[in-house]
């Protein structure tokens, strides 16, 4: 039934598809045959080793599990998806993918910042303990099922997200306006 609009919302069904099969089954695939799929001795050698190099990176901000939970940092898109995570269950796959990129910046290790992703995630998410929400983690801190990109601080060769792209994703202040703490 999806494709039948194929024609007419090309871009909506291309992204149905990606992250409604494609996406779910590759996170279904590496769960099932992964002895410890939500660990970082189970991610890409090379987000591990750059991580690695830049754990003595300053940090501009230095966050516990508390205040991550209550939504308690200096990021107002941030705090407005813990927010819709803890009120809903959910929030949106870019703004997952943000939210647990941010936990990474906020934390002294990588290992930290997946433990609590993780944490938080299966805690609040209806996905919670579940292969997407793993995997998404996974992908956001220890670059799974990514490429390496262009090396900086913090993150090493891990993809960089920022609120730049938020903007460029969708209406921040309406976003805000609903979840905003």
């Amino acid at each position: 039934r999806v494709m039948d609009f194929k024609k007419s919302l090309k871009n909506q069904v291309d992204i149905f598809v990606e992250e409604g099969l494609v996406r779910r089954e590759l996170s279904e695939n590496y769960c099932f045959y992964t002895e410890n799929p939500d660990s970082p001795c189970s991610a890409p050698k090379w987000a591990v080793e750059s991580l690695k190099k830049h754990i003595g990176d300053k940090r501009p901000y230095i966050y516990s599990l508390k205040q991550l939970e209550d939504c308690n940092t200096h990021d107002s898109i941030w705090n407005a998806a813990q927010n819709q995570l803890k009120i809903m269950g959910k929030m949106s796959g870019y703004l997952r993918m943000y939210w647990a990129k941010k936990i990474l910046e906020w934390s002294t290790t990588p290992e930290i910042a997946l433990k609590n992703s993780l944490y938080l995630n299966d805690k609040y998410s209806i996905d919670g303990n579940d292969c997407n929400g793993i995997v998404g983690c996974m992908w956001s801190v220890y670059g799974l099922h990514d490429r390496p990109w262009k090396e900086r601080p913090i993150f090493g060769y891990v993809r960089y997200m920022n609120e730049v792209g938020c903007h460029r994703h969708f209406s921040v202040q309406n976003y805000l306006n609903k979840y905003g703490v």
